[in-house]
């Protein structure tokens, strides 16, 4: 499948103030983009622009080449989107966290699945501990572990490396530049300097 989601003269008002217009956006398969600005210049409200989580915007989008009110379903299908917290479930085990996730999508899947994609992210005999007794980087592995469990063409990342240590950063480059090279697309924010051995195509707010 060609990969494209693309938005046209995107912008968005709050408080009085916009905080970005006339934005252009072509994301391809084989891309990885990084958006930069200050806090409180719009890279959140961006993100949740392009993953359809808002509709307070002007501007168009398309995927796959058409309007995305038309396209909206086929395009959840394609996404991952990992918002700025975890959205761990602090009563739940990270098997039972990701079962849950999977379940919402309408997923099967099976716990050797589950207990795979979190030991790629190093929580290997953290399986059945309840997520609130994990720190808040283990919490944020357990999300990241969604990477690897549920496969989608476009990622659409916000601050994917807050909490987490030295490995667990070096692991996640190591998984965006894996996608980007088998044709999916990366979209996120992040403070952190990037070490990924893939071309990055940038869009800087503020």
């Amino acid at each position: 499948m060609t990969l494209s989601l693309e938005g046209r003269q995107l912008a968005c008002e709050r408080d009085d103030r916009w905080l970005f217009e006339g934005l252009n956006i072509d994301v391809k398969g084989g891309d990885i983009w990084r958006v930069d600005g200050p806090n409180g210049s719009g890279k959140t409200t961006l993100l949740k622009i392009l993953a359809g989580q808002l509709a307070d915007y002007s501007g168009t989008l398309r995927w796959q080449g058409k309007p995305f009110h038309r396209a909206r379903a086929h395009f959840a299908a394609n996404l991952l989107y990992l918002g700025h917290a975890p959205g761990v479930s602090a009563g739940l085990t990270p098997l039972e966290n990701l079962a849950w996730y999977q379940a919402l999508h309408g997923e099967r899947g099976s716990e050797a699945q589950r207990e795979a994609a979190l030991a790629t992210m190093g929580l290997e005999g953290l399986e059945d501990v309840p997520a609130g007794r994990l720190s808040a980087g283990q919490q944020r592995r357990v999300a990241l572990a969604r990477l690897s469990l549920t496969p989608r063409a476009v990622w659409i990342l916000d601050e994917p490396f807050t909490a987490i240590d030295h490995a667990g950063v070096a692991a996640l480059e190591t998984q965006i530049a894996a996608h980007a090279q088998a044709g999916g697309a990366v979209v996120m924010t992040t403070h952190h300097t990037l070490n990924i051995a893939h071309p990055l195509c940038h869009i800087s707010l503020g």
